[in-house]
């Protein structure tokens, strides 16, 4: 069949169209003319559809957390600031351009075809295993009345960027321009902390080039006056952006939270949503997260734990290695170097015989370099689970907010005060002086004859104490993370303080005990150290066990993510946790029970060869709950699709070598 055209009918070719980098509305005949004032931040396409366009709407003051919309009241700012897009000193012509912007997404209209996802990788040249926005979704109800409610999420750019706070590096700004918050790939040394204190999978962690990027918010189109790429690309019209709090045209709602999006109350995002359709009351995800959304009398979904694999028990040993290692590796070196410098020295400090003898002994010097050596292995372990290891020394550039540049900056002062502390030892020693007169002809003592040595070491050994104990303290904060339940828990805090005073406890009481014995003091003084060791160790143990009684009780009663995290502890790895805790238990109930011994005039070579078996166990007890607490973990994040965030489809592609084939978008596990 043919169709003919009525030739009486004229074709308009006078189609309206806008260029937002003239500013100029043309018919199609006068296209092109360049006007005063032209940005060319980002290259116009002819025929630019009106929908690309920002609109210029009237602003509010505030936004619903109370937070100045435009932000150069808020900060003061110049006005005009160029943002030097692409290296270019112009300023962009949008009238708005210092107010806060945000996305605005229409869950009733989103239609899962992923336009949005293509054009924000084709524009930002993302490889395939990276995407700055993607498309989740939830689903529920049963035949006929089954319903699916699709997410399309991107950064929101937050009025309270957590990973802005938490970034080592000051890899982030947050700009009083449109209120974005951007990063700096080149800046970024690969940790991946951003990715952890961020609720929505915003930044990205490319392990094949070991370092982060996200949604800009496509500042440079903004610039001109065109909404993000993602915006204009959405074939349903679910997507919009503008200044925020303007609810778009033919909108009724402007809400802050939609089914399976996280609390907003963690970094007030800059997203509003609209959602009319009614859902079941209840809504799983499709991806491998034991998490699902129950509505409650508010109208509000709550996450909830799904009980996807069931409740039966297993080992997965072998799952317990992971990319984390390093992690696991530096947190109980860390931890033990702490204990093992600060048992003997503060028992020194405190008055107590045995330790008094110790620290006057050659053999102290030596305990100060050990405690150095392991710091400095653990502080090697955390500079290679970074992307780009040789960056480490941008870690201390974000002291004023992230409590991983502070736990780095107090490691390395522990660090220093435990050098500083063997370095003034040095003179003192017996056995290095005369190595060194034998050796070299330098007799140490002539050179530092009149010198406070005594007063040295203890102000050198109390200051790595106490830079010790900071690095520690801000090592616990960095886990207390509201994206991550599971370890936003006081059992973290005790988990690492047990850690160094029983670990510490292993180290310390070897060098120790065998340098008592050898320089021959008396078995009481011996016996005073031992029972010091033993006390210390059970109570590091007994400090351990009550954070994790705490953490089950509070997890078992628990329906968010932190729950979720502990229901895949009590059957995945079922065994592997009950396994451990019995070890705990066990070495806490021995250990108590040696202390009692002891009391009664038991054989000492004996109760020491018990409490140094007792130390192993207890130092790969250590080493399997640290592997869980890595392992375990489920952040608050916006539900996957069929690959895209879907740990169980990247375990199957590498399973059976479909992660081999690029396209997949599973990247090598570099990082």
């Amino acid at each position: 069949m043919t169709q003919t055209l009525d030739k009486n009918v004229v074709k308009d070719t006078s189609v309206e169209s806008f260029d937002p980098a003239t500013m100029s509305v043309n018919n199609g005949l006068e296209y092109g003319t360049e006007q005063e004032g032209r940005s060319d931040h980002w290259e116009v396409r002819t025929q630019e559809q009106q929908y690309a366009i920002l609109p210029d709407q009237p602003i509010q003051d505030k936004n619903r957390y109370g937070q100045q919309i435009d932000l150069v009241e808020l900060t003061g700012q110049p006005a005009k600031r160029s943002m030097f897009i692409n290296e270019n000193p112009e300023v962009g012509s949008n009238p708005n351009r210092n107010k806060q912007h945000g996305f605005f997404f229409t869950a009733d209209n989103c239609i899962g075809c992923h336009a949005c996802e293509a054009a924000c990788s084709e524009k930002n040249d993302n490889p395939a295993h990276l995407a700055f926005r993607s498309v989740g979704y939830v689903e529920g109800g049963s035949y006929p009345d089954y319903k699916r409610m699709n997410i399309s999420m991107a950064c929101n750019h937050c009025d309270n960027p957590v990973c802005l706070k938490g970034c080592p590096t000051r890899a982030y700004t947050k700009h009083v321009e449109y209120g974005a918050v951007l990063q700096d790939p080149e800046t970024c040394f690969g940790c991946g902390y951003c990715t952890w204190v961020c609720p929505y999978n915003a930044p990205q962690l490319d392990p094949v080039k070991g370092q982060v990027s996200k949604c800009n918010m496509c500042v440079d189109r903004l610039e001109v006056g065109l909404k993000p790429a993602c915006v204009s690309a959405c074939v349903g019209n679910a997507l919009d952006f503008g200044v925020i709090e303007n609810t778009p045209e033919n909108r009724e709602q402007c809400k802050t939270e939609i089914p399976g999006f996280p609390t907003p109350e963690i970094t007030q995002p800059n997203i509003r949503f609209q959602q009319t359709k009614t859902m079941p009351h209840e809504v799983t995800r499709t991806d491998s997260m034991p998490v699902k959304y129950h509505r409650d009398s508010k109208g509000n979904y709550k996450p909830v734990v799904d009980q996807k694999v069931g409740k039966a028990k297993s080992w997965n040993f072998s799952r317990l290695n992971s990319r984390e290692n390093p992690l696991v590796l530096f947190t109980l070196f860390a931890q033990a170097a702490y204990g093992l410098f600060l048992i003997p020295f503060l028992g020194s400090l405190l008055g107590i015989e045995a330790f008094e003898i110790f620290v006057a002994s050659d053999m102290f010097l030596p305990l100060a370099v050990l405690a150095l050596v392991m710091t400095s292995f653990a502080l090697l372990m955390s500079v290679t689970h970074l992307g780009k290891p040789m960056r480490f020394y941008r870690g201390f550039n974000n002291l004023r907010y992230s409590p991983m540049s502070r736990e780095g900056f107090g490691l390395a002062m522990f660090s220093a005060g435990t050098g500083l502390t063997a370095l003034f030892a040095i003179p003192s020693n017996k056995f290095v002086n005369e190595l060194s007169v034998d050796w070299l002809g330098l007799n140490l003592t002539k050179f530092t004859a009149g010198l406070p040595l005594a007063d040295l070491v203890t102000g050198a050994g109390i200051f790595a104490i106490i830079a010790g104990f900071c690095g520690l303290y801000y090592m616990n904060m960095c886990y207390q993370i509201k994206a991550r339940p599971f370890w936003n828990h006081l059992q973290t805090a005790t988990s690492f303080g047990g850690n160094a005073l029983s670990l510490g406890t292993l180290f310390s009481a070897i060098v120790v005990l065998s340098t008592l014995a050898v320089i021959g003091v008396p078995e009481q003084v011996i016996i005073q150290a031992s029972y010091a060791f033993g006390l210390t160790f059970v109570a590091g143990m007994f400090i351990e066990a009550l954070g994790l009684i705490k953490h089950n009780a509070d997890l078992n009663r628990n329906e968010n993510e932190g729950g979720a995290a502990h229901y895949i502890q009590c059957t995945t790895f079922g065994k592997t946790y009950l396994f451990r805790n019995w070890l705990l238990g066990l070495n806490i109930v021995v250990a108590t029970s040696l202390i009692g011994l002891h009391l009664i005039g038991f054989n000492e070579i004996s109760l020491v060869l018990i409490g140094l078996i007792l130390g192993l166990v207890n130092f790969f007890t250590a080493a399997m709950g640290r592997a869980l607490f890595y392992i375990l973990v489920i952040p608050t994040t916006m539900p996957g699709a069929f690959f895209w965030k879907n740990k169980k489809f990247e375990e199957h592609a590498r399973d059976i070598g479909l992660a081999d084939n690029p396209a997949t978008g599973v990247a090598p596990l570099a990082h």
